[in-house]
């Protein structure tokens, strides 16, 4: 008879679950070359798809284009905004005074997976892409509004949308991804970002339930809440200042 381990019996710590986060966003690293190596006859961009466009400028407004590197380019815009953020959150003047250790320890981090998700698309698209001197999204400037970056209670709430959307956004793009390559990259990067979610939402409200939350997760089904880009860009565009557009994207 096999052995049956009671789900009570795990009780994962505070520090186990920051010792997965950062070893996760660390593992990402090592995959950072292998979009940009990928072949190109694989074209990533919906293969023979006339709907299908590249990223780049049109009627003089970036678009973030079709197809796979439509995605991947949606993707990069949303890990620009949370590592913008949470750049500004270990950076404020509060962060050590206003913020727990464990708190700080979390965010900081946050903050060092977000920057690599950046600079993972950027390096990724910059070798994947045809021509990236022209397709390559540019730097994003943000506006966070009155967000507060030294009260701990606006940037936990706000760190909590943008990780939810996050999580919702891979979910509901993933299925759109042609490449089986760059759909594996996306479920990696997914399954970080909602671990992200989770610590976020132990630090609001610890020893709860919140961490996968009824409004996170189905409970009929089990799964994540997914949007597509449609859904999330009006969302993330309240905090990008820079115009862009997303014709070609569902």
């Amino acid at each position: 008879m096999k052995n049956v381990v009671s789900i009570q019996e795990v009780k994962p710590s505070f520090t186990n679950r920051r010792s997965f986060l950062k070893i996760s966003g660390l593992t990402l690293v090592s995959t950072s070359l292998l979009l940009a190596g990928c072949n190109n006859d694989d074209d990533g961009n919906g293969g023979n798809d006339p709907v299908s466009k590249f990223p780049g400028l049109r009627n003089g407004v970036f678009d973030l284009g079709g197809g796979d590197f439509g995605i991947l380019t949606y993707a990069y815009a949303l890990e620009q905004l949370e590592a913008d953020f949470y750049t500004k959150v270990v950076n404020a003047s509060g962060f050590t005074t206003n913020f727990t250790a464990q708190d700080q320890a979390v965010l900081t981090d946050l903050y060092r997976h977000e920057v690599i998700h950046r600079e993972f698309f950027k390096t990724a698209l910059t070798g994947a892409l045809p021509d990236a001197n022209t397709q390559l999204l540019p730097n994003l400037a943000f506006n966070y509004g009155s967000l507060d970056f030294s009260n701990r209670t606006q940037v936990l709430a706000t760190a909590k949308a943008l990780e939810d959307t996050g999580v919702a956004a891979y979910n509901g793009a993933g299925k759109f991804l042609i490449s089986p390559d760059y759909l594996l990259l996306a479920g990696k990067i997914v399954s970080v970002e909602a671990r992200h979610a989770s610590a976020i939402r132990s630090l609001i409200n610890p020893n709860s339930k919140d961490f996968a939350g009824d409004d996170v997760v189905d409970v009929t089904t089990g799964l994540d809440v997914e949007k597509t880009p449609s859904q999330v860009i009006p969302i993330a565009g309240g905090f990008i200042t820079t115009k862009f557009t997303a014709q070609y994207l569902p």
